[in-house]
């Protein structure tokens, strides 16, 4: 399908827009639209927050009679299905828009093609594909709890130039400096929960809270946690609605606990990621210590690194980043590709992927 540059500047614009509800729309997708009209843009929108209006209807408000015979681009499939708010195909119908751009179809099921059948329909000429993957990737977790029914999950580490990401006493405030923190932060904020370990609770009594950026929402905090050791004086535990995973039954003040036990006896790390899904987590935030990240990686539940080296060097006794078993081959490691690279004052940040 060809698209003209027209085409492509309006989905861009239409892009920036979803993109400014990055931190807010969970648990569903970020969603922008543009209605154009001879060339003029008549009306735009953004999808804020779940539960409020969609991309679509903002936009159709801002243009009002406009809309009519005008083109809508929208970064994802126009919903066909009641939930919390009506149908964004109807709406589309209704206010007469003559030509639909989509960037994407939309992976729920509840909605699969349904969106772009009403609107073909109702006579309305629908196209897609226009800048999918920049799509994709702004909506990287709805897509993956949409298809693979789990979160997209992203292990943060902090380490050393060594590799080293605590002290052997477990101290590890602060390895990178505030220009790392911050940026981590970022990524908090844009994550549905962030999950630790209790090791991690009882060595560094982290909040799990977005701090250091504006944020109108707290994600979901998330301890995994076998032998239910997170002691009730813990950070994460203030102002209750904290989520436990534990390998045994009993109770924690200020937590909801789920018992998940694995055939080993510890937690089931992959009932755990399904759960979360189950429970609308699009992007989940691990930062945990080496037993965690390692059993996370080694169960194949890691989708994305960031890693934040600072220019330190702490020494063989430190503790590591993920522990993991010994390769008698480098034939055996697992390939990584960096999608990202920048420095963040005296910093290094790397996001990766798993190739």
């Amino acid at each position: 399908m060809t698209f003209s540059t027209a085409d492509r500047e309006y989905m861009i614009r239409a892009l920036r827009l979803a993109a400014q509800g990055l931190n807010t729309t969970t648990p569903n997708p970020r969603v922008g639209c543009v209605l154009v009209k001879d060339d003029n843009v008549v009306g735009e929108g953004w999808h804020e927050r779940a539960g409020e209006a969609h991309a679509e209807v903002h936009a159709l408000h801002n243009a009002g009679a406009a809309a009519r015979g005008a083109t809508a681009y929208v970064t994802l499939e126009p919903c066909a299905h009641h939930g919390r708010t009506p149908p964004c195909a109807e709406a589309l119908v209704d206010a007469g828009v003559a030509r639909v751009v989509a960037a994407m179809r939309d992976p729920n099921p509840l909605v699969a093609g349904e969106g772009f059948a009403k609107l073909m329909l109702a006579g309305i000429e629908v196209e897609s594909g226009l800048l999918e993957e920049d799509a994709t990737r702004l909506n990287v977790g709805f897509v993956s709890r949409m298809t693979r029914g789990r979160p997209w999950v992203r292990l943060k580490v902090a380490a050393s130039l060594d590799g080293k990401t605590a002290l052997l006493n477990g101290r590890s405030q602060w390895i990178t400096g505030p220009e790392a923190r911050r940026h981590a932060h970022g990524w908090r904020a844009r994550s549905c929960a962030i999950m630790t370990g209790s090791g991690t609770v009882i060595d560094d009594d982290p909040s799990l809270t977005v701090r250091d950026v504006p944020c109108q929402r707290q994600p979901l905090r998330v301890v995994v946690d076998g032998r239910l050791q997170t002691p009730s004086t813990a950070k994460v535990l203030a102002g209750d609605g904290a989520l436990i995973f534990s390998a045994m039954d009993g109770s924690l003040p200020g937590a909801e606990l789920v018992v998940m036990p694995a055939s080993s006896g510890k937690v089931d790390l992959a009932g755990v990621i399904s759960e979360l899904g189950r429970r609308g987590i699009n992007e989940l935030m691990v930062e945990g210590g080496a037993r965690l990240n390692g059993a996370l990686l080694r169960a194949g539940l890691v989708d994305e690194l960031l890693v934040y080296q600072a220019p330190l060097l702490i020494g063989d006794q430190a503790r590591g980043m993920f522990d993991l078993p010994e390769l008698l081959d480098l034939e055996e490691a697992r390939r990584l590709e960096v999608v990202e690279r920048r420095a963040l004052g005296p910093d290094i940040f790397l996001r990766a992927r798993f190739a």
